[in-house]
């Protein structure tokens, strides 16, 4: 059961394997782009090459339930699903249901792992595990695995790291799960922290922080959903961007300090950030090198975040 990109390597490792995949559950078909035309999910499209069933209730605790059990599966895996799962389909599988998430949990449960790790700065992060519960991905822990986070990673990078290492880790645990050869292990609730999807005040560039705050946010948000902030009132989206300093607050928080090729240059509540590419209102995303040399409106002085941009 999966729905997204991090899903697809597992289903596939696990058929290449020789494992007995009955049946592949995901969400519906969804409108996507600006035709609203209905699309996969990319774990349907996965099934399909694979020539397996494949089941998309819209609501497990509504519907779906006795479909799923009618392939009599003996254990379920789950990745990214997008859904907790009721009781009933919990308690069928002689071998439970099992999750593979993008933490190092008791750490950062819920929908935006990833996120949440590279926006506050962890120098690592990792997958685990667990059996699955009724509570949000609160179910002990049968294995983990731990993926270090450089400056130079984002959501992408770490998205596809994360997705190979759950895969492997899958295919290392299962044979010892049936084996009888882990005992799962309860996870500490007084270390419980929780990532929640991203809302759009995640996204906003709040230039009180610091230079190393906010470049964390930018790769944290990149490529999806990224993050903006506001320039003579319209939004400017920061694809990229590099810690220039780390302390110090000469000018107003979101002073353009300079523009230049190499990157246009703010001042933040500590240090400098330096944007390297940008994406203006209405424009495709770009090099500030390019920018510079096109219809550049950022000037010196300006005030990232203000509706009035200059001093």
């Amino acid at each position: 059961m999966g729905t997204p990109d991090f899903a697809v390597p597992c289903l596939q490792k696990l058929v290449q394997n020789g494992y007995e995949v009955v049946a592949v559950v995901t969400q519906p078909d969804r409108p996507k782009g600006r035709k609203k035309q209905l699309a996969a999910p990319p774990v349907k499209e996965a099934a399909i090459e694979l020539e397996l069933p494949v089941l998309q209730p819209e609501k497990l605790k509504v519907s779906g339930v006795a479909d799923i059990l009618a392939y009599e599966p003996d254990l379920i895996v789950t990745a990214a699903f997008g859904q907790i799962l009721p009781k009933e389909l919990l308690d069928y599988p002689k071998h439970g249901c099992i999750n593979v998430h993008a933490s190092l949990l008791p750490n950062y449960r819920g929908g935006a792992p990833i996120h949440k790790s590279i926006i506050d700065g962890q120098p690592e992060t990792g997958v685990t595990i667990m059996y699955m519960v009724e509570k949000l991905d609160a179910g002990d822990m049968l294995s983990q695995v731990r993926v270090p986070i450089t400056d130079e990673d984002n959501v992408g990078t770490m998205h596809d790291k994360l997705s190979a290492a759950g895969s492997d880790l899958l295919l290392d645990t299962i044979p010892k799960l049936l084996g009888g050869e882990i005992t799962p292990e309860p996870q500490d609730e007084s270390n419980v922290t929780f990532a929640w999807n991203i809302t759009r005040e995640d996204e906003k560039l709040n230039w009180s922080k610091s230079a190393r705050e906010l470049f964390n946010q930018v790769r944290g948000l990149n490529p999806w959903p990224v993050a903006y902030t506001t320039v003579n009132g319209q939004v400017m989206k920061v694809w990229n961007s590099q810690v220039l300093t780390e302390s110090g607050a000469e000018q107003t928080q979101g002073t353009v300090l300079s523009v230049s090729a190499v990157g246009i240059d703010v001042q933040t509540g500590g240090g400098v950030l330096r944007l390297t590419e940008i994406q203006p209102a209405g424009k495709k995303a770009m090099k500030v090198s390019d920018y510079v040399r096109g219809s550049a409106v950022v000037e010196v002085g300006m005030t990232f975040g203000m509706e009035n941009t200059h001093e």
